[in-house]
């Protein structure tokens, strides 16, 4: 079984806007998923999460 907080494939992104990128598959083991979009602030984006997930290690994944 896998640790917490350890993935099977880690993958870093590129920010070249240029090239298109693959869809891959990625298998994360974990107690809780909420889908959101993400919203404009400021020169970056937000999401807001639940406060009882304040704390704990997240992963976000860009699915589109």
């Amino acid at each position: 079984m896998a640790d917490k907080g350890k993935t099977d494939t880690i993958l870093e992104s590129s920010d070249k806007k240029s090239a298109p990128q693959a869809r891959v598959k990625f298998e994360v083991y974990g107690e809780e998923m909420i889908e959101k979009e993400v919203k404009s602030s400021g020169n970056s984006g937000r999401i807001y999460l639940p406060p009882n997930w304040v704390g704990h290690t997240v992963k976000i994944i860009k699915v589109e």
